[in-house]
């Protein structure tokens, strides 16, 4: 079977905006895991979370960077091409979206697109694979959106996370924004949170 033609949304138009509020409702409550639709499995090396954003997120006029695993699989590019006709960019500064399958794969935060002060919208939005969005070192979410304070505990972050979500936090309103997705679900950490050790 070739995954670059299978693998879609059964139900794309419904499917994709299905999608489309959860990454939306996930950006809106910060920490707050939503559930994604996923398309079916594709035999390859993306997971169905990632491809599930790719396909609601990605077009002919988005350019996407994709990590090494992803783009050394030739039923990759074929699934992106074939659904989303998205350029793939080999600079992370050219991106729109990133697609990283986990943490050891992601450049650093601040190697993306930022955004300017004029257009901080223009800024990266980076999807990265993690192991779970529960189960590991408790984190203290604040910023809009949560109410008072939060707590997440994903697992499968970058070493430095609290060092670069800081320095991201520094920027605004220019900043990547982060979704990380796992087990059919997505959390959206956005630039306007501030993310701290838990106690």
């Amino acid at each position: 079977m070739d995954i670059g033609l299978d693998g879609g949304f059964a139900d794309p138009v419904l499917q994709s905006q299905s999608s489309f509020r959860a990454i939306m409702d996930a950006l809106a409550n910060p920490g707050t895991p939503r559930k994604l639709v996923t398309p079916p499995s594709i035999r390859s090396s993306i997971s169905p979370e990632l491809a599930s954003i790719l396909l609601t997120l990605a077009d002919h006029d988005t350019s996407i960077w994709l990590d090494n695993t992803l783009r050394a699989d030739a039923g990759v590019l074929d699934f992106v091409n074939f659904h989303t006709g998205a350029g793939v960019v080999r600079e992370p500064g050219r991106a729109v979206f990133a697609f990283a399958t986990g943490a050891a794969h992601l450049p650093r935060f601040d190697q993306f697109n930022l955004g300017t002060q004029e257009y901080p919208d223009r800024s990266t939005t980076i999807v990265l694979a993690v192991a779970s969005l529960t189960g590991g070192e408790t984190l203290i979410t604040r910023g809009p959106g949560i109410k008072g304070h939060g707590h997440i505990s994903p697992t499968g972050l970058p070493g430095d996370f609290l060092a670069q979500c800081s320095a991201n936090r520094e920027l605004f309103p220019r900043g990547i924004d982060l979704l990380l997705v796992a087990e059919g679900e997505v959390m959206g950490l956005p630039r306007s949170t501030r993310i701290s050790e838990g106690h």
